[in-house]
C-alpha cells in the first residue's frame, strides 16, 4: 500500500460498490477521499458513510473531472486516483441505438482518458503517484453478449499501456485491473444463477491497492476467483521485413 497519510486520492464511479469498498480503504490508510459519481444520492450516502467527500462528476467531460481533481488537492497533495466509473448492456448488436453507445464509449473511455488528463497534472506536482484503471477480462477476451463493453475496455487497456511510459520520468505509474465477474448488479442474472465463481468487491479492492503499491506501470493485472492477481503476457507482433532482408526490423519493439 502506498503511503497516503496527510495525502488526497480521487475515485470516480465512486457511488458504485467497487468505487465504495477501495474508497473506504483509502480512507482507512489515512487518505482524504474525493468520490466522483453522477449518481448524488448514492455518492453522498456512501461519502458520509465511509468518511469522505463527495463530487458530483459526469467523467465523459473533461470539465468535470478537472472540478473533482481540484476539490481534492484542496484535502491535500493527490497521490492516487482510481479511474473506475464502468457501464455496460446487454442489448443485442443490432438494437443498439446512438445514446447507448455514446454513453458506454463517454463513461468507460472518455471517463479514463480525461481522468488521466485531470489527474496527472496535481500527482505531477505532488511529486508522483499511482493511477489504477478499472478495466475487465472482456477487455482482454471478447465478449459476444456485449461487444461494445468489450471495445472500450479492450481499448482502455491499450491506453494505459501507451500513456504509461510516458508517464514514468514523472514519477507516475499507470496500470489496469481486469477483473472477472464480480458479485455487484452488473453482474448478468445468467451468470449469477449458473453458479459461476464471483469476486468480491474486497476482492478487487485488495487488487487496485496492492497494484497502487508496485513499481510497474503498463500492466494490465488478471484478477479471477482462486487465482493469484497476475500482469497478463501480451504477444507481440512479427517485425517488418524490408525486401531481400534476411531479418526483420521491429521499430517501436516497446508496443509488443
Amino acid at each position: 500500500m502506498i503511503d497516503l497519510a496527510g495525502c488526497s486520492a480521487i475515485v470516480t464511479g465512486g457511488s458504485g460498490a467497487i468505487g465504495g469498498a477501495v474508497a473506504e480503504r483509502l480512507v482507512a490508510a489515512g487518505a482524504a477521499v474525493v468520490l466522483a459519481d453522477v449518481d448524488a444520492p448514492r455518492g453522498v450516502a456512501t461519502a458520509e458513510r465511509i468518511g469522505a467527500s463527495f463530487v458530483r462528476t459526469d467523467v465523459g467531460l473533461s470539465g468535470d473531472l478537472a472540478s473533482a481533481v481540484a476539490a481534492a488537492t484542496e484535502l491535500g497533495p493527490l497521490r492516487f486516483a482510481f479511474l473506475n466509473a464502468g457501464v455496460s448492456s446487454t442489448e443485442p448488436f443490432d438494437a443498439t441505438d446512438d445514446s447507448l453507445y455514446r454513453r458506454a464509449v463517454s463513461v468507460n473511455l472518455d471517463g479514463v482518458y480525461w481522468g488521466v488528463r485531470a489527474t496527472v497534472p496535481a500527482l505531477r506536482t505532488a511529486g508522483g503517484g499511482a493511477i489504477v484503471v478499472t478495466s475487465s477480462l472482456a477487455g482482454l477476451v471478447p465478449q459476444p453478449a456485449d461487444p461494445i463493453y468489450s471495445a472500450t475496455k479492450s481499448a482502455v487497456i491499450a491506453l494505459v499501456r501507451a500513456l504509461g511510459p510516458t508517464l514514468r520520468d514523472d514519477g507516475i505509474r499507470v496500470n489496469c485491473v481486469c477483473p472477472g465477474f464480480v458479485d455487484t448488479p452488473m453482474v448478468p442474472a445468467a451468470v449469477r444463477d449458473s453458479g459461476f465463481p464471483l469476486l468480491t468487491t474486497s476482492d478487487v479492492a485488495d487488487a487496485v491497492l496492492a497494484i497502487a503499491a508496485m513499481e510497474c506501470d503498463s500492466q494490465a493485472f488478471v484478477l479471477q476467483p482462486g487465482r493469484e492477481l497476475s500482469p497478463y503476457r501480451f504477444h507481440g507482433v512479427p517485425g517488418a521485413r524490408a525486401p531481400g532482408a534476411e531479418s526483420a526490423v521491429a521499430p517501436g519493439a516497446e508496443w509488443a
